[in-house]
This record gives structure tokens, sequence and C-alpha cells, in this order.
């Protein structure tokens, strides 16, 4: 028997014998009307009709069509089925080794979240570990939302995050041919606008002036401060060097540095303040262990 599928051409043996003389080459079957040649000539029917019931199985599916995963399925050596969850852990599994070069080590703690919670509604909804990537399609997308917000009570900002850290897994599957259709294609991922407001120098000195003693909460407000007068974010604090803080050509101190999230380099004038906040940490063992200038006020969030 002898599968085509986009040029590409498979042979796969019946199994069974014919008289080469007794074959009719044009309708693919046995001649004559003896008994035996009833039971070959309604194999091979039912093998063809199979081969359809295969065909239009892939495509209800929504799985590739190839000479080879037909044959897979007729000879029962179909590839092992692709499962959502597997593709996610493989998926935080290279970006953990790469952690430090390609990502931050935020990012990857953002992508175990979202695994947990892809893992927490597949249970949830399917009552099952894990589902196969052919059942991911808008229904399961627009159900994950509706679960996240009514389950598990997560604003529609942050709802849209993790849905966006699920579509770069969707988009793998894409890429790789394990997965036909984009179950994001006709959904609308839309953030809400957050009206944030700016603290007024009230408020600021209000938080300068609170005494928090000498412990862990002092270095939060010293790191939330030092952020204020320097644009920096917290990243960027964190991993602040003593080389990195120079003399500018005006005679004043500056920071320069790359961005840990844009990669773009940064001259930002030490104000006052910032200084202050420096001098406090200049000879504190925990900065001068590490080289740092300010990486001794991190703090676990």
């Amino acid at each position: 028997m002898r599968l085509t599928v986009d040029g590409q051409r498979i042979e796969i043996s019946t199994k069974r014998e014919c008289e080469p003389e007794k074959w009719n080459s044009s309708a693919g079957r046995k001649n004559g009307a003896k008994e035996d040649v009833k039971l070959l000539n309604a194999y091979l029917d039912t093998l063809q009709s199979k081969v359809h019931d295969v065909h239009r199985q892939l495509i209800e599916a929504g799985r590739p069509i190839t000479a080879e995963s037909v044959k897979n399925i007729l000879v029962g050596s179909a590839v092992k089925p692709k499962m959502i969850l597997e593709i996610f852990h493989e998926h935080n599994d290279k970006m953990s080794k790469l952690v430090g070069t390609d990502f931050a080590p935020g990012t990857l703690e953002r992508y175990k979240t979202s695994f947990e919670h892809t893992k927490e509604f597949i249970k949830y909804k399917y009552r099952t570990a894990d589902l196969e990537i052919e059942k991911l399609d808008y229904d399961f997308i627009a159900d994950y939302e509706f679960w996240m917000k009514a389950v598990r009570k997560r604003s529609h900002n942050t709802t849209m995050k993790y849905l966006s850290n699920f579509k770069k897994i969707s988009l793998l599957c894409i890429k790789r041919g394990w997965l036909a259709c984009d179950p994001f294609h006709a959904y609308k991922m839309t953030k809400h606008e957050v009206d944030r407001q700016a603290l007024t120098g009230p408020e600021l000195q209000a938080i300068t002036t609170r005494d928090f003693g000498q412990g862990r909460l002092a270095q939060v407000r010293d790191i939330f401060l030092f952020c204020c007068y320097t644009g920096l974010a917290y990243a960027d604090v964190f991993k602040l060097k003593r080389s990195e803080i120079i003399d500018g050509s005006d005679g004043e101190k500056w920071i320069v540095i790359k961005r840990q999230k844009t990669e773009s380099p940064s001259r930002i004038p030490l104000l006052p303040q910032a200084l202050s906040i420096i001098s406090v940490y200049d000879e504190h063992p925990q900065c001068i262990a590490r080289i740092g200038c300010y990486q001794c006020c991190q703090t676990r969030r």
C-alpha cells in the first residue's frame, strides 16, 4: 500500500499475497469470485477505509498530516502526544540554564509561577495532571482567563501577564509543528490603564524622616529613596558597583551603568540625597565584602 502526501511517499506492506496474473492493477484488487478472493478484497477495502479514517482524525485534531504520521498510526507506532506541562517545564528548564546571560532571575521566577498556575488550571478544569497540546484552543485560553479572575482572584492586568507568558509556550509549539492553529488568534490581550500618582514632596519627606530603627525596614526605606532620587529600578540598584560611580567632568559624582532590562547605557548625576544614602553604607561590612556600593541594601521580597 502506497501513501503519498505533498510529494512524500511511503509504502506499507499489507501482509497479504496474490498471484501476479490474478492482480488487477487499475482496481487495486484481485480478480475472481471465489471465497478467498472475496476475503482478500474485503481486507483491502477495510485497510483503505482505515487510511481515510486516520486522515480524518488528523484533520479534526489539527495535527500535521504527513505520510509518516498516517503510517505511524496505522502500524501502531504513533508518536507520543506532546503534553502542555511537559513542554512548559522543558522551556523553564532551558531558561534556568541561561539565567545570567540571556535572562534575569526574576524572569525565570515569573515563568515558574505561570507554570504552576497552568498546572492548577488544567487540574481544576480537566481533572487531569496534564493535557495534550492538541486540546489547546480558544476555549482553553478563555477559560484560563476566567479561572484566573474568578477562582484565583487575580486582577485583569495580572491575568494578562500570565497569559502572555503562556502564549510564548503556544508559539513554540506552532513553530515546531506540534500545533496547527494559534489558540490566541482571535483572543485580544489588552491591559487596563492604571493611573499611578507620583509621590508628593511632603510624602517623600515623611518616608525620609520616618524612624524604622536600624534593621531591615530601614534598608528597605533607603533602597526606595535611592531609587526615587536616581530613577533606577531595584534590579539596577542591587547590582550597582563602586566602580560605576565616577567623577564627572563637572566635578560631581555620576552613576555610569548599563540598565538591566534594556541593556542601554545610562549616565545619572547623583543628587545630594542619593550621596547621603551612599555615605551611610560606605563602610558597611556587607558592602565591602561584596565589592558593591549599594548591594548591602538588598532585601528578600
